[in-house]
């Protein structure tokens, strides 16, 4: 049977250059699919940052007083008693050159030594306490009105009691003025020198007369 195809129609000739052409389409879409990327969607939020204008807050400064240290205690004060030098000794003696062995000699007659008058005795405890004319209130507003609280012890900040020992003697008057604990800046003295100058107490009494009796007074400095 003959073939009726003309030779432009046939396409056996063309074989080879249609399998070319399918070769490359085929590493094109081989090359593409290699290099082809794809990208996931995502959202981005842009964050403003905003400054508060926010005061900055101011320290003030505070000053700090340092209290001043407490002043040194008192140096000690050594008392010198000064004992007069004015007994009178009788060195007279009378020396005989020329006696002998049958010279009599008188006898030795000591002088005749003065009889000391014992201190009268000072009570701590008797029927009849002294008192301050006017009774404690007085004494309270004497000592108030009399006593100058003293510069040193205003700077040092220095307060409390000064207790003063002292003794009332029979006429009232007093004597033997002492410290027995103070407070120091100049206290203790100021408390001395107005117990000092006390107008006289009423004596004790101890059956019905008057004796020396010890008292004690505490002095006290309070800073206002």
């Amino acid at each position: 049977m003959e073939s009726r195809k003309t030779p432009k129609a046939d396409l056996e000739n063309k074989k080879a250059i249609f399998f070319e052409i399918g070769l490359v389409i085929a590493l094109a879409l081989v090359f593409f699919s290699f290099n082809y990327k794809s990208y996931k969607a995502r959202t981005v939020t842009l964050i403003k940052q905003q400054v508060q204008n926010t005061p900055e807050e101011i320290v003030p400064i505070t000053e700090q007083k340092v209290k001043p240290p407490p002043p040194p205690p008192p140096k000690a004060v050594t008392q010198i008693k000064i004992v007069n030098n004015d007994v009178k000794v009788n060195d007279d003696v009378d020396i005989d050159v020329e006696a002998n062995m049958n010279t009599k000699v008188a006898d030795y007659v000591p002088p005749e030594e003065e009889e000391s008058v014992p201190e009268q005795h000072i009570f701590m405890v008797v029927e009849q306490m002294p008192s301050f004319p006017g009774g404690m209130g007085a004494l309270m507003k004497y000592l108030a009105t009399h006593i100058h609280y003293p510069e040193l012890a205003k700077e040092s900040g220095i307060q409390g009691r000064v207790f003063i020992n002292f003794v009332v003697e029979p006429d009232g008057s007093i004597s033997h003025v002492k410290v027995l604990r103070g407070i120091g800046g100049g206290c203790d003295e100021e408390a001395v020198r107005v117990v000092k100058s006390m107008p006289k107490w009423i004596p004790g009494k101890q059956r019905g007369k008057p004796v020396r009796v010890s008292f004690n007074l505490p002095v006290k400095f309070t800073l206002e």
